[in-house]
């Protein structure tokens, strides 16, 4: 059975029957025990995903977005934005620097440049370069002749580049599906960069993560079930027709294919039926595939896939586990026709625990009240899962069928194979929503939003009874927290008026040594600016030898309407101030300095990169030494 679960009954399929004709949806929904169970059979596992698909399609097809074969979106559905411990693998002799900004040490997070020290990898629009970093030449440049968004994990002289090619799905008339097609390729570095295998998936890349030389890469598929063109006929009869599509369909419709090549040979495949499982409730239109590959081996496997029958679409892990968070907002009846039911705000968080070049294998599982607003709401810590949320909706009122936000703090406890809550606090940010949370150690912190910006400070020392400690209301929000050492904390977001209209970047130091009484030490405001870092950490490096933050910053000034200026904005955070040392911006480009993407550390250097080039400079002085373009 998939992931190594023993099951004495199978549940029922919850998901698969019709519920009352009028939809409400539920502002909280008590967490409960909420199981994978695998499929006996081919014959079982189509049934109930035909049962489910059914439900969930509505007359203009399938929800979420659903994509033309011009690229263009023609419906979409709620979606969100989007971490025994493996042994790490030994670091590479050469000078200090600066890894990927992630969200836990032991769990590697894929972007778009790489360091062991010795050298810089990126990989941009298809192409992968390496840089020696002590000559600051380029040392191997290679076309991976794919097109798509790309992202690199890096271990010894092996690299592997995940390509994502976006969406997949099916439209309502007489087309093909559109094809995503995601890729992972092995490369070797060891000499001039090649590829070693090439292996392809379907539908979309979720996320991955590595720890020593093993990666996990989840993929999220969709059905591919061709729909009929009823021509100009009612929304009744396209979804008699779209119905009948489905329940012709058959069982590799719905399970991914993937296909191998190494050295001119390629194998082929589709997972198995018994590689997939289900929750209880499900919606038939999406299923996720976790992938292991091990960077150290001379090719790549078929990636031994285990398979969930679920929507899930935030990944977080550790060094010994890997959580799929399912939002099912899918269940909203945003289709006309399709099948009503209530719906609980709710999220369904699977633990996979982690082995060595093992498969993952099914540990536990829960559900809680509400939506993260991204991986960083999850925290597993001392055998923990602290988790927050949002409930409700912030632009609702008192008498709206979906009552007005508020988010929580959970802590779930894995016992046998449930993840049961043992401590809640609630009431956060009532009318708002969460914006940023951070987790260190037995403390929390969390940011909601709407028209001013509470920090909170939530102690979780007793699992069982987490409390708020303190508040902090200051204009703007922070999008993401990062830590800067003990009792410190540094906040990435926006400053906003009294009314909430944002402003410019803001950057802001907190003392958060006191939990009672967090402060803000520091602000540094940037006028029409906005970051990258705001939405991706990856983006943000603080150096904490020599306390530096740095920032990819685009400064836009509205009244003349003018390119924006960019650059990296280098601060230096001492224990109580924010001082800008410099702006680094790389060499003009049709007349405009290119967009920095990342910076990071190499010995006494500071690298900045962009789509154009990697730029080297002096870390004291911000001096450029060396320009490599593209």
């Amino acid at each position: 059975m998939l992931l190594g679960l023993t099951v004495a009954a199978a549940l029922p399929l919850a998901g698969c029957t019709a519920s009352p004709p009028t939809p409400k949806a539920q502002p909280t929904a008590a967490p409960g025990a909420m199981r994978l169970v695998a499929f006996d059979s081919c014959e079982q596992l189509l049934t109930g995903l035909r049962k489910a698909a059914v439900e969930a399609v509505g007359p203009w097809g399938f929800g979420g977005d659903v994509v033309a074969a011009d690229g263009g979106v023609l419906r979409g559905g709620a979606r969100t934005a989007i971490d025994s411990a493996a042994e790490k693998a030994a670091p590479v002799p050469g000078p200090a620097f600066s890894g990927t900004n992630n969200h836990e040490a032991d769990a590697d997070e894929p972007d778009i440049v790489k360091t062991d020290g010795r050298r810089i990898v990126t990989v941009q629009n298809g192409v992968l370069r390496v840089v020696d970093a002590a000559t600051r030449k380029q040392t191997g440049k290679l076309d991976l002749e794919v097109r798509g968004e790309t992202n690199l994990l890096l271990s010894g002289d092996h690299a592997l580049v995940l390509v994502d090619r976006g969406y997949s799905g099916y439209v309502d008339y007489k087309v093909a599906p559109v094809v995503a097609d995601p890729e992972v390729l092995l490369i070797d570095l060891s000499g001039t960069p090649t590829v070693v295998s090439r292996y392809r998936g379907e539908g979309a890349l979720v996320d991955a993560r590595q720890t020593g030389t093993v990666a996990r890469v989840v993929l999220k598929t969709t059905p591919k079930i061709a729909l009929p063109d009823p021509g100009n006929a009612s929304e009744q009869k396209r979804l008699d027709a779209n119905r009948a599509a489905v329940r012709k369909a058959k069982v590799d419709a719905w399970l991914p294919g993937w296909s191998v090549t190494t050295n001119g040979t390629t194998t082929s495949g589709k997972i198995g039926c018994d590689r997939v499982s289900r929750p209880a409730s499900f919606s038939g239109t999406s299923m996720v595939t976790v992938l292991t590959f091990d960077l150290a081996a001379a090719a790549l496997s078929n990636g031994d896939p285990v398979s969930v029958a679920a929507d899930a679409d935030t990944i977080y892990g550790t060094g010994s586990s890997l959580y799929l968070a399912a939002d099912q907002r899918w269940q909203y009846n945003i289709w006309p026709g399709r099948v009503a039911r209530p719906v609980a705000q709710e999220t369904e968080i699977y633990r996979l625990a982690l082995s060595g070049t093992n498969r993952p294998t099914f540990a536990a599982s829960g559900t809680v009240p509400g939506f993260l607003v991204n991986q960083y709401a999850l925290s597993e810590w001392d055998g923990h899962l602290r988790v927050a949320t949002t409930s409700g909706d912030p632009a609702r009122g008192e008498s709206a069928s979906i009552a007005p936000s508020s988010s929580a703090v959970r802590v779930l406890t894995e016992q046998g194979e449930d993840l049961k809550q043992t401590g809640v606090v609630s009431g956060l940010g009532k009318g708002e929503r969460i914006y940023s949370v951070r987790f260190i150690g037995p403390r929390g912190y969390v940011v909601t939003f709407k028209q001013t910006d509470p920090l909170y400070t939530v102690d979780l020392s007793d699992p069982a009874k987490p409390t708020v400690t303190g508040e902090l209301k200051i204009t703007g929000y922070s999008a993401h927290l990062q830590s800067a050492g003990d009792g410190r904390l540094i906040g990435i977001g926006q400053e906003a008026s009294a009314e909430g209209r944002t402003q410019g970047t803001q950057i802001s130091l907190f003392d958060v040594s006191d939990p009672a009484n967090p402060r803000r030490l520091a602000q540094h405001h940037v006028e029409g600016g906005q970051s990258e870092a705001e939405w991706d950490p990856h983006a943000l490096l603080y150096w904490p030898a020599t306390q530096l933050l740095v920032v990819p910053m685009m400064q836009f000034d509205l009244r003349t309407n003018s390119r924006p200026k960019d650059s990296a904005l280098a601060l230096r955070v001492t224990d109580a101030a924010l001082t800008e040392v410099g702006a680094i911006a790389q060499p003009l480009v049709d007349g405009a300095a290119p967009t920095v993407r990342r910076t990071l550390v190499v010995g006494d250097a500071l690298w900045t990169l962009s789509d154009y080039g990697l730029q080297a400079s002096d870390l004291s002085t911000m001096q450029r030494m060396s320009w490599l373009p593209n």
